[in-house]
């Protein structure tokens, strides 16, 4: 083509027009274009790299991260199985530890698995289709609880301002004592663990026609990652919303409260 062409703009010409040489052309340029995009990502990995391997503030951090990572994997060999520990491993990320070392610390703080675990509260209602004495009077059975609300194996009054349970939490049984701080009839049952597990609770009645409103709310302090996750997963909020659609079930598939108790506390004191 070249030999046959009178000037340079017809050498240009005879070149367009030939398809094999169009096409050529094309996978070069897409060649060439790729090898840009890449060479351009191997340099923006090395900037990153470079900057966080430099970066004082982030070694100092991804340290600080990893000592109390160790330390807490050293507390946890003792007391918990291997699949706690490796929970806590993936959660920490060491061999991420560079990246993201200040991020992953405030959001254990967030979560209570920092210096110190902080309570959790959890509030859930539901409407029953009876009125709210029966209600309040099935609710005063505290013996009846483990029909209803899951993972509590067992629960005994012990008298009229304390009860002994009995649960399994994170796989794990538990017992601990609670006491009744204040019952006031058709209105309110609040009651605070005094040695174990550490919890509080305080369930509501309100008159809704002739139903009744029942709204729980559920405090505790998680003992250890594995609580905690659980909790930060929102098991406990479903937990606690399938505990109320099992007593509205229960006492709607009845018609009628199993028992009564009609006295008052105040204060964790009896009054009436």
């Amino acid at each position: 083509m070249k030999a046959n062409a009178t000037s340079a703009k017809d050498f240009a010409s005879a070149l367009a027009k030939d398809r094999k040489f169009r096409k050529e052309l094309i996978s070069a340029i897409g060649h060439g274009t790729v090898a840009k995009r890449r060479a351009a990502r191997k340099i923006g990995l090395v900037a990153v790299a470079t900057r966080l391997s430099t970066d004082p503030k982030l070694k100092r951090e991804a340290k600080k991260m990893v000592t109390n990572l160790e330390k807490a994997w050293s507390r946890v060999e003792k007391k918990r199985s291997h699949k706690v520990r490796n929970s806590l491993l993936i959660v920490g990320g060491i061999g991420g530890a560079a990246a993201v070392a200040l991020p992953l610390r405030k959001k254990l703080s967030r979560r209570g698995l920092g210096s110190g675990m902080s309570p959790r509260t959890i509030d859930e209602s539901i409407e029953v289709n009876v009125p709210v004495s029966t209600a309040y009077n099935q609710w005063t059975q505290f013996e009846d609880f483990p029909l209803f609300m899951e993972g509590v194996d067992h629960v005994q009054q012990l008298d009229d301002t304390r009860l002994h349970w009995a649960a399994t939490v994170a796989g794990r049984k538990a017992e601990w004592n609670a006491k009744i701080l204040e019952q006031h009839p058709d209105r309110q049952i609040s009651w605070i663990s005094e040695d174990g597990k550490k919890t509080r609770g305080t369930v509501t009645f309100e008159p809704r026609g002739d139903r009744a409103l029942v709204r729980l709310s559920m405090s505790y302090q998680a003992e250890g990652p594995a609580e905690a996750f659980g909790s930060a997963a929102g098991l406990d909020a479903r937990r606690v919303r399938g505990d109320l659609q099992r007593f509205k079930e229960l006492i709607e598939g009845r018609g009628a409260e199993t028992g009564a108790w009609r006295g008052a506390i105040a204060s964790g004191q009896k009054t009436t």
